[in-house]
């Protein structure tokens, strides 16, 4: 099964996406609390997919992902964010987002949106 990288600032959305992708089958390679830790850690273990918070202090998530994609142009990154603003959403197709999780969100809309970065 695929190995993900966890990225959010909140020590319970890490657990809570954690514990889902787990029970889904997926292998959780590490948590990383802002950017530049997910970025350290892309290069450590060169997971199957990022899923990445967009809001975090340091480094958010658009910048880490553009830093991602700039490792590895073909790296899969789907962004979680509370935030629906357009221009957000712009940005972080401009830096490569393989999909998009909304906050709150249903369990079966992320392994969803998971299987489909997945699979492209």
């Amino acid at each position: 099964m695929a190995r993900i990288l966890i990225c959010d600032d909140s020590m319970f959305m890490r657990m809570l996406l954690g514990k889902l992708l787990k029970e889904a089958g997926y292998e959780i390679v590490a948590e990383a609390g802002d950017g530049n830790q997910a970025v350290q850690l892309y290069q450590q273990y060169k997971p199957d997919l990022v899923t990445m918070d967009i809001t975090m202090s340091h480094l958010d998530g658009i910048g880490a992902a553009k830093k991602i994609h700039e490792i590895d142009p073909s790296a899969r990154v789907v962004m979680v964010t509370a935030i629906g603003q357009k221009q957000v959403i712009e940005d972080a197709n401009q830096a490569g987002a393989s999909g998009f999780i909304i906050k709150p969100f249903a369990p079966q809309e992320v392994l969803r949106v998971v299987k489909s970065a997945l699979e492209d």
